[in-house]
């Protein structure tokens, strides 16, 4: 299967149960055994953000990784603390999202070219946040539109337009000014608020970290 590592948390003294988002058959949980042993070959393989083809075999419950081939570990990403912060927002929101044996491809797409694009030196991580929130609604068909209840700026309206019908590919193809921006970021909390309620720990850290050092 071809996915993501959305979360992976110890189990026992030298497993990892691990939780990917794969193309195939949309979320799915997978131990890897001794991966936390050291120099064991999983040890890289199943840490968040991982993508790459997974070999896994079907047990009861559950499955077990076989063999993994990591084609973007995010190495980058991962050295920079506000990246990271973004990007563990991004996997929180596609977990809460995905369902097993669910058609999940094009969550696996966005999330995919949305890490991608916080690496971008000349795209604002707020841009990429919002559209990124955004489009996961217009993926899973909850995404309102352009809000009749408040006066947008023409270029908001039609940015949050571009971000429903635009293929992911093209997503991450545009910057807008500030104005537009915050404009952006309002609407797209509103939605968060009224579609999704629900409370993210990677979100709290993130807007928590952004108060402090922004």
């Amino acid at each position: 299967m071809t996915g993501i590592v959305l979360k992976s948390i110890p189990v026992g003294e030298y497993d990892r149960a691990v939780t990917i988002l794969t193309k195939e058959k949309g979320k799915i949980s997978a131990f890897a055994r001794n991966a936390r042993k050291q120099n064991n070959r999983f040890m890289a393989a199943v840490s968040p953000f991982c993508f790459g083809k997974f070999k896994l075999y079907a047990g009861r419950n559950s499955y077990t990784m076989a063999e993994a081939e990591i084609d973007n570990y995010f190495e980058e990403l991962r050295s920079n603390l506000e990246n990271i912060y973004y990007g563990m927002y991004f996997l929180e929101v596609a977990d809460y999202y995905t369902r097993e044996n669910n058609a999940e491809a094009e969550m696996l797409k966005l999330l995919y070219q949305s890490l991608r694009a916080l690496l971008h030196k000349n795209l604002d991580n707020r841009l990429v946040r919002a559209v990124y929130e955004c489009k996961a609604m217009a993926v899973n068909g909850e995404f309102p539109g352009v809000p009749g209840d408040r006066e947008l700026s023409e270029s908001a309206a039609y940015t949050l337009q571009f971000i429903a019908v635009t293929p992911v590919e093209r997503l991450y193809t545009f910057t807008v000014t500030e104005s537009v921006l915050l404009e952006l970021q309002e609407v797209a909390a509103k939605y968060r608020e009224k579609i999704w309620g629900h409370s993210f720990k990677s979100l709290e850290m993130l807007e928590g970290w952004n108060n402090e050092y922004q």
